[in-house]
């Protein structure tokens, strides 16, 4: 029998305010930070205190729901979520329930079989938990876990899609696409590395074109898009055994072992009953009147999948470029400004050749190096001029690569490097002639073995004027002088008396 996964998302992502969600606390980095020195009554949970709602924080969210093309109810109501957990103060969390902010949204997005549309449940507001830290101490009491609170109370947005996704490619489809919205609203960072968002795929599986609803298992907290792919595609594949062998799926929370690849369980799934949620009788109900939330639509930015259609009808990209190139703001900022800066004029603006530099020799620096844009010493006009050069035959794409490098490294200008180390690219016939002549004289056995029927030699050929010629000679110039070289050879040998 053929199986079908069913994947529904759930999102948690830190939003970027100043101060955390019920208190007048600083929200810092919780991975740099010295512990438990950004707390208060509030937010270590002390009795008697009063949460009072940041106005920030809604707005960030109200953002976030209209980009996901949520209806926003006039009223949404905060609730208590029970559960109790060493890191979490009160005993509870600060959550939305029965009426969050936003609801029956979708968004886009684009996989190998073509673009889809992932139906958004709800977006919620919640406060975030502290931090545990386990430690072992063998022989002074064995293992202990630490607490820091300085994330507890975090303004945390809960985003939950409806169970349409049914590969692991489709996940991290929507992963991607989820952040880059989050990104270009402003609203989270998007350091997956540091946990300010965080993944949970609730995964089963089913007889393929069956509408059943098997039990599922959630994967908790995964943060790099690597680990969300592979503990999707695992659990996938994992619960596809147990039901071939006639076994039965638990429902449960488990964890991701990034070193293992493999899935190990936590504890078993919770129900929402089992929250006990009420309504938080500290906090008012949360009022969004009609025209603040038009004030909020009005106000978006460009949204990623609105950029990537405009890349590709104004700059005839591929969308696979387009792509890779509107994932992240700046890097989407950082090409169009370099395609300000080639010419207008004579057709000599060409959007592809910056795509190609960008997502070829740019990324893979970046990749080399650990650095991120805002790090790397190329601007965009330099970009733009060292294009240039290529597209007007001044530097072949072998040595541009060398002077790129040079520019990654150093931030100097195309042009002066070229001057200074007399790189240009040589394209004069008679120079080429020359050299492509010696070349062929300077080798007898390689033009026998050319004339004797192995074409393929030319290419060696090839490779030697351009060795003589340091990498600097023009490839078209020099494979018609070359062919026309060989060619007079073989009439030559042909027609001997001649």
């Amino acid at each position: 029998m053929a199986y079908e996964a069913v994947v529904g998302v759930e999102v948690h992502a830190q939003l970027l305010t100043q101060s955390k969600m019920f208190c007048g606390c600083a929200v810092v980095d919780s991975t740099q930070a010295q512990p438990n020195t950004y707390v208060c009554p509030v937010c270590a949970g002390l009795p008697g205190t009063l949460p009072v709602i940041n106005a920030q924080a809604v707005e960030f969210a109200l953002r976030v729901a209209l980009a996901l093309n949520c209806r926003i109810p006039p009223v949404s109501v905060f609730a208590r979520k029970n559960y109790f957990y060493p890191d979490l103060p009160k005993g509870y969390q600060i959550s939305q329930y029965e009426q969050p902010l936003g609801v029956d949204g979708w968004i886009e997005i684009e996989t190998r079989a073509g673009p889809r549309r992932v139906r958004i449940r709800r977006v919620h507001l919640e406060e975030d938990t502290g931090k545990l830290f386990h430690a072992s101490a063998p022989g002074q009491g064995g293992d202990y876990s630490l607490v820091d609170l300085n994330r507890a109370g975090v303004p945390l947005l809960e985003i939950v899609t409806e169970p349409d996704l049914h590969t692991a490619e489709e996940v991290r489809a929507y992963g991607t696409q989820l952040r880059a919205v989050l990104r270009y609203l402003g609203v989270n960072s998007g350091d997956m590395e540091k946990g300010v968002i965080r993944f949970e795929p609730n995964i089963s599986v089913r007889p393929a074109g069956s509408d059943e609803l098997r039990t599922r298992t959630e994967l908790k907290n995964l943060n790099s898009f690597r680990a969300l792919e592979r503990g999707t595609q695992y659990e996938i594949e994992r619960q596809t055994r147990v039901w071939e062998s006639g076994g039965q799926v638990r429902q449960e929370t488990l964890g991701w072992s990034e070193a293992e690849g493999r899935t190990l369980p936590q504890r078993g799934k919770e129900q929402a009953h089992d929250y006990r949620y009420f309504p938080e009788p500290d906090l008012p109900p949360l009022a969004l009147e009609p025209e603040r939330v038009e004030r909020a639509r009005a106000a978006l930015p460009e949204l990623p999948a609105a950029r990537r259609e405009r890349f590709v009808a104004d700059y005839g990209l591929s969308r696979y470029d387009a792509e890779l190139l509107v994932e992240e703001p700046a890097v989407a900022a950082y090409f169009e400004q370099a395609v300000a800066q080639q010419p207008a004029e004579r057709g000599q603006r060409n959007p592809k050749s910056i795509a190609n530099w960008m997502t070829g020799e740019l990324f893979r620096l970046m990749n080399d190096t650990g650095q991120d844009l805002a790090r790397v010493p190329v601007s965009p006009a330099h970009l733009a001029e060292l294009a240039g050069l290529v597209g007007a035959g001044a530097l072949n794409l072998t040595t541009a690569k060398s002077v790129f490098e040079i520019m990654y490294r150093t931030g100097r200008a195309p042009g002066e490097i070229v001057a200074e180390q007399g790189l240009g690219q040589v394209s004069d016939s008679g120079e080429i002639q020359s050299t492509v002549e010696a070349v062929i004289a300077a080798n007898p056995t390689e033009l026998a073995t050319y004339l004797g029927g192995k074409t393929t030699v030319e290419q060696w050929f090839f490779g030697q004027v351009m060795r003589r010629l340091r990498s600097r000679g023009n490839p078209q110039v020099i494979r018609q002088a070359l062919s026309a070289a060989l060619e007079r050879h073989k009439l030559a040998k042909a027609r001997p008396n001649l």
